[in-house]
């Protein structure tokens, strides 16, 4: 399959700096919208908790994940915090190949790399309100030391520089305004034609519609 194959599902990409509520934005959203499921990605990392294999992720050996990358079978992969993460390009087209939609939270280069993989993908950048409420927000989570969310809000100067690459934007001032936005944008994205067709393409066809 290639970038430009159509899928009667829909992708949804969110990226967003440190602290700006991605996580929950995107944990709202699939409270709100049963047709919005999560992207379930491969981890190199022991379950934590309740945590089960299929759910919250895919647990994978080193041996397992290198040889994922070896067969170019990630569409992006990273390590963070020491362990790896990657998604599977196989497991998202066979979700949106069965008319599913995803949603996948990961960082402005991985979702510059899902939209090479996939052309239909919609990337959606959060932003903050401003720098204050981005430095206040990340102080307030109270996880980090003062040179760690420095580290945060420098990254953060580095990964906003992008949002013009993306093809939606929300600023999280309000939660309740950018959870409405959100959910806005992907209902719009359903109704655009292409996706309309790709979705109900024996309608079309019966109503011998181009």
């Amino acid at each position: 399959m290639t970038a430009t194959t159509e899928y009667p599902g829909n992708l949804f990409v969110v990226a967003a700096p440190s602290g700006t509520g991605k996580s929950s934005l995107v944990k709202a959203l699939l409270e709100l919208d049963s047709h919005v499921h999560p992207s379930i990605s491969h981890t190199t990392r022991a379950p934590r908790g309740q945590e089960k294999h299929g759910r919250e992720y895919f647990f994978t050996s080193e041996p397992e994940f290198d040889a994922m990358i070896a067969s170019n079978a990630f569409v992006e992969w990273a390590v963070v915090h020491g362990n790896r993460y990657g998604t599977s390009k196989n497991s998202i087209e066979e979700r949106i190949a069965q008319g599913n939609d995803i949603i996948l939270e990961i960082d402005f280069q991985g979702a510059l790399q899902i939209k090479q993989a996939f052309a239909n993908a919609v990337l959606i950048f959060i932003l903050p309100p401003s720098w204050a409420e981005l430095r206040s927000r990340l102080e307030r989570r109270g996880e980090d030391s003062p040179e760690v969310i420095e580290r945060r809000l420098a990254n953060a100067a580095t990964e906003m520089a992008q949002v013009h690459k993306f093809d939606f934007v929300i600023i999280n001032e309000l939660f309740e305004r950018a959870l409405f936005d959100l959910k806005a944008i992907a209902h719009a994205q359903r109704l655009k034609y292409a996706a309309q067709r790709r979705a109900r393409s024996e309608t079309f066809k019966a109503l011998n519609v181009a």
